[in-house]
């Protein structure tokens, strides 16, 4: 396993990979940072996959759509969790879904009224499973560990017009 540090228009990211996968990709200062990895313990290096990941970061932020499936990624969490954020995989560039909506895609035979949002919220691998996409069912931009900013930054970056969006409180 080895950890890198990406510098992103919004600010410094840290990737975790072994050989087959990327296991996290969060912003530096974010809640849930290092999904309870001991990154200290961990070598700072490059491998085949964190140069993708760096390559697919750079197409990302540079507009060019990049594969949304091209990183193989290793989401370490529980089987309902890994549900939610397969769904969010699957919600496209320029587009947003409510957490209620996710929710009954993902588990539609399960109660989602928190464990959507949890699952969301603790998602270790931010970007390449996109949940800047998730809103609230009142339309306002919540729930972001990197934070609503960022959030906002993001879904205008894939060309989500935020105008009719409400703001965080």
């Amino acid at each position: 396993m080895l950890k890198y540090e990406y510098h992103s228009p919004l600010g410094t990211m840290t990737m975790l990979a072994d050989d087959a996968a990327l296991h996290g990709l969060w912003f530096n200062d974010q809640k849930y940072f290092g999904a309870g990895y001991a990154l200290d313990e961990i070598a700072v290096g490059e491998n085949s996959i964190i140069k993708s990941t760096t390559a697919w970061l750079d197409q990302y932020f540079a507009k060019q759509n990049p594969e949304p499936h091209a990183i193989p990624l290793a989401l370490e969490t529980t089987p309902y969790r890994q549900r939610i954020l397969s769904g969010l995989q699957e919600v496209p560039a320029g587009s947003t879904i409510t957490y209620q909506e996710l929710g009954q895609k993902a588990a539609p035979n399960q109660n989602i009224s928190k464990g959507a949002g949890g699952a969301v919220a603790h998602n270790p691998i931010l970007i390449l499973v996109p949940c800047h996409r998730v809103i609230g069912s009142d339309g306002r931009l919540t729930g972001y560990a990197g934070g609503t900013a960022r959030k906002l930054a993001l879904l205008q970056l894939e060309g989500v017009n935020c105008k009719w969006q409400r703001q965080p409180r």
